[in-house]
């Protein structure tokens, strides 16, 4: 497979042939991401895609496929239904593709263009929707604002494809930690996602907020703050059928829970961690990683 730089994929696509149909971030600006910072943004070839596959075909078992790098989406919609046909054509036993995308990207495809898609085989959007703070937002530069963050999470449920987001857990520092918890619980209220990923940020360095880190301008919660954060957020998020989950290795206190169903049991558990300063099950700082 032609590779390019380094691959990162959600966790429940382990099992999922990795396809690089574009280099990098369409965005890559965001001040706490530093992932795709040594890649410049391209679309590959139709070519190097076309030999891919065909390398492809001559493996066993593959039933999904992911589409790397970090915003597929943003390829245009004629080339993208080529791609998603090629891996059809490839691949006959294919029962899902994915994607990671941003906002942006979602919203220049319309509804009808996403439902071909769907038609084609794109089944889940990973979105990382990160804060619902209109300040943080801007502050992290995502490149988008709270409304439009909302409609392209709206127009990814309205074409019938499955939504996972993700949002992280400290982004506002200690500051702003119940406004981000408060503000997110309602955008994900808003979007009503299939799936929520929450992690914790941690800081890298060549990005600015780590630089801001470094100079005194942002100052982490603790680990117990963390999860008063997650307590907050789910308290105050509305679902219709959502499996909410913070086992990413970031965490420091692993969940999962179907909401609503399980919210009062699962804000039980978080809240006997942090009233009673319980840190026996959480994750030690040695075993956290990206």
């Amino acid at each position: 497979m032609d590779y390019e730089g380094f691959i990162i994929r959600p966790p429940s696509e382990a099992y999922s042939l990795l396809l690089q149909v574009t280099l990098g971030c369409s965005h890559n600006k965001c001040g706490f991401c530093a992932t795709y910072g040594q890649k410049k943004f391209k679309i590959k070839s139709l070519e190097i895609i076309k030999k891919d596959l065909r390398e492809a075909s001559n493996y066993k078992g593959v039933e999904k496929v992911f589409l790397c790098d970090g915003d597929a989406l943003i390829i245009p919609q004629q080339r993208l239904e080529e791609i998603l046909q090629l891996i059809n054509q490839s691949l006959p036993g294919i029962e899902r593709i994915g994607t990671y995308a941003n906002a942006k990207s979602i919203l220049k495809k319309s509804v009808d263009d996403l439902k071909k898609l769907k038609e084609m085989g794109l089944k889940i959007i990973y979105l990382g929707v990160e804060t619902g703070s209109v300040h943080l937002l801007e502050k992290i530069n995502k490149g988008v604002t709270y409304k439009q963050m909302v409609d392209a999470g709206r127009r990814v449920k309205d074409a019938g494809i499955t939504l996972s987001v993700t949002v992280l857990l400290g982004i506002g520092g200690k500051e702003k930690s119940a406004e981000h918890a408060s503000d997110t619980a309602k955008i994900l209220t808003e979007i009503d996602p299939d799936y929520v990923g929450a992690l914790t940020l941690m800081l890298v360095p060549g990005t600015r907020l780590y630089d801001d880190y470094r100079g005194g301008r942002f100052v982490l919660p603790d680990k117990f703050g963390f999860i008063q954060e997650l307590n907050l957020m789910i308290a105050n998020s509305e679902f219709t059928n959502c499996y909410f989950t913070s086992n990413h290795a970031s965490n420091y206190l692993p969940i999962k829970a179907y909401l609503p169903r399980q919210k009062e049991e699962v804000l039980k558990a978080i809240r006997s961690v942090f009233e009673n300063k319980d840190d026996s099950r959480m994750r030690p700082e040695y075993l956290r990683g990206l």
